[in-house]
């Protein structure tokens, strides 16, 4: 219950990066140890344990790869001869120390040596003699790869210079995806590292890796750095990225009117059914909703639609939450809950409302809430004025303050899930979970209806205003479990809701009363990322990679978003490299404008939702997916 204290666990979730461990917050890392981290985040990308051994020089070179460096055919066989069987997890820290990444002067200077006109580009009869005739030569079928790179490529002439940012671009986000997926699976942190443990609880100096004998040859006297060789680097920086997609779509200003939602005919006459929900931000970006089940008794025509909830607006107070959008996936159960077949979705638009008109069966309906989190994102730049909850008048007594009563008041209004002006066990205990994580039972529950003002067992506004009181009274005044309520509410400090979307569900039936029961408040993933990409695969427009039949880019566009999905058919794990910077007018849920994603084998993923940062202007989508691994 909200009477309860609350702890700062609700502020604990928020994923480590994995230079914020509770190890590191006690000792910083050094730079030993940041070595040794990024040398187990690449090699347990391509194995599934650092005990395992490399056993081919395809490894080898993959494994580099993903520690970001791009070693050439010369490289791979220095450290790979014809008596080499194997190399283990030791063999490969020493390789990475002495084959420092490429960085982009050197890769400048590479193509500079090309550029006879110092203008920034290659003609592609100059590059395509330079990469087929001399040195380690590249295949035809590698060259047009590179010369069919859509972003770097125009007039017959490669652009080195943008060539050089994207792969640039691309390492650090490869290198960034394999830390990030070291940190996030608990049991790859558990694995012991070579000679190297992790989560040591004090400072131990990282001990000197023990190379097997098949690699102490001559690499004591030499030098295996690639600075001499430039012709290595162009080499193997080309052959990075493999083959490129890209899409261009133009929206008009305020989307495709010809989409736009409609009510039914005779719509007044049909049953209705309302509820309302929220979508949450967590701490580490993910969106959280309600979900709910839907019953249907008879075949009938149906109209749902959703939208963001409006609450009273306070004079000069923003409303950020009423312009983000809102969608609604609807999933028949068949048999069981864990078979969800994929009917439609609220594709169709009318201002701030989307919707779906058509007929179901009778049945049991999940209705899972979507929003793209494109412009549902965490806020930056933090409030640092606070707002006063309580105050105490002349005579000591406390009070809720007019603005944090107004507050509540909305709060109220959004975990009134069924709209009738009264908080059930059940709605109560959604906000419970929310904000303490914790569920009220029927015991607690009836001291709570003895002590505050209640109706048909049901808690009222001003009954939820007094116990919020009295948490306030049990702290001496002292707001701090008032504002862990707030916070995992979706408000700031200023008391705008910042971080969170309320909305509300309608449905309206020709033939039969629909039933509808928020059931979960999970994360907007799992099923919805099945049904979305689904629903990409079934109405969006398809590419396959040039060269890659397996690899395909399925990109969906309505009046107001677009989504794209990719599919890896292939049995191996790829790695996609995107770049939105051409783009125009437009906002992604990811919030960079270049990024990379790893798809698993035999997966779909979706890649990002776009939309545009001004409705009232034209935008401008293009993107291009480059196969980088």
């Amino acid at each position: 219950m909200a009477i309860s204290p609350r702890s700062d666990a609700t502020f604990s979730s928020q994923k480590s990066t994995p230079s914020e461990s509770p190890r590191t917050k006690k000792f910083p890392l050094t730079e030993e140890e940041i070595f040794y981290m990024n040398c187990r985040a690449a090699y347990l990308t391509v194995f599934k344990s650092s005990l395992e051994n490399i056993i081919s020089k395809d490894q080898l070179y993959l494994a580099l790869q993903h520690a970001g460096r791009n070693p050439s055919q010369k490289t791979i066989n220095k450290y790979w001869t014809p008596q080499t069987a194997k190399l283990n997890f030791d063999d490969f820290c020493i390789i990475l120390r002495k084959e420092k990444p490429t960085s982009k002067a050197e890769l400048l200077k590479s193509f500079k040596q090309l550029d006879v006109n110092d203008d920034g580009c290659i003609l592609h009869t100059d590059l395509y003699k330079f990469l087929t005739k001399r040195g380690e030569k590249m295949t035809r079928e590698e060259v047009n790869a590179i010369i069919n790179l859509t972003d770097v490529n125009a007039d017959g002439k490669f652009d080195y210079i943008k060539f050089c940012k994207l792969y640039m671009t691309a390492n650090e986000q490869c290198l960034k995806t394999t830390l990030e997926k070291l940190e996030v699976d608990s049991k790859m942190r558990r694995h012991q590292f070579g000679n190297h443990i992790e989560g040591s609880p004090e400072r131990d100096p990282s001990p000197v890796p023990k190379p097997s004998p098949k690699i102490i040859r001559k690499t004591d006297q030499e030098t295996f750095s690639n600075k001499g060789d430039t012709r290595s680097s162009l080499l193997s920086a080309t052959r990075k990225f493999k083959t490129s997609v890209s899409f261009t779509i133009t929206m008009g200003a305020n989307g495709n009117r010809n989409s736009k939602l409609t009510e039914p005919n005779l719509i007044k006459d049909w049953q209705y059914m309302q509820s309302k929900g929220c979508f949450f931000i967590e701490e580490d970006g993910e969106i959280i909703s309600h979900q709910y089940r839907m019953q249907i008794a008879q075949r009938s025509m149906v109209y749902l639609t959703i939208k963001p909830l409006n609450l009273s607006q306070v004079e000069g107070k923003p409303s950020p939450w009423l312009s983000v959008d809102t969608a609604l996936y609807i999933l028949k159960e068949n048999e069981s809950q864990a078979n969800l077949q994929l009917v439609c979705f609220t594709e169709l638009r009318n201002r701030e409302v989307f919707g779906w008109t058509g007929e179901l069966g009778p049945g049991i309906y999940w209705l899972i809430p979507s929003t793209t989190g494109c412009r549902l994102r965490k806020k930056i730049n933090p409030v640092t004025d606070e707002a006063q909850l309580v105050y105490r008048d002349e005579t000591g007594k406390l009070f809720l303050t007019k603005e944090f009563k107004s507050t509540l008041s909305d709060i109220f209004e959004v975990i009134d899930l069924d709209g009738n002006g009264l908080l059930s066990l059940e709605e109560y205990n959604f906000f419970e979970l929310r904000t303490s994580g914790e569920k009220c039972d029927e015991d607690a529950w009836a001291v709570c209806r003895d002590n505050f003002d209640t109706k048909r067992n049901e808690l009222t506004r001003q009954g939820f205003m007094d116990l919020n009181l009295m948490e306030a009274n049990d702290r001496e005044g002292d707001p701090c479990d008032l504002w862990v309520t707030l916070h995992s509410m979706g408000y700031n400090k200023a008391l705008e809701l910042t971080e969170a979307c309320p909305f509300v569900i309608d449905i309206y039936a020709e033939k039969c009363k629909p039933k509808i029961k928020a059931v979960h408040m999970e994360a907007c993933s799992g099923q919805l990322e099945k049904a979305i990409c689904k629903s990409v695969l079934s109405k969006g427009d398809a590419k396959v990679m040039d060269g890659y039949e397996n690899i395909i880019v399925h990109t969906y566009s309505c009046d107001t978003w677009i989504t794209s999905v990719i599919e890896n058919k292939s049995d191996e794990k790829v790695i996609i490299h995107i770049n939105n910077e051409l783009s125009k007018n437009c906002v992604n849920n990811r919030g960079l404008n270049i990024f990379a994603v790893e798809v698993g084998p035999k997966s779909t993923m979706v890649c990002q939702h776009v939309m545009p940062l001004n409705e009232r202007q034209e935008w401008i989508y293009y993107c291009i997916y480059s196969l980088i691994s």
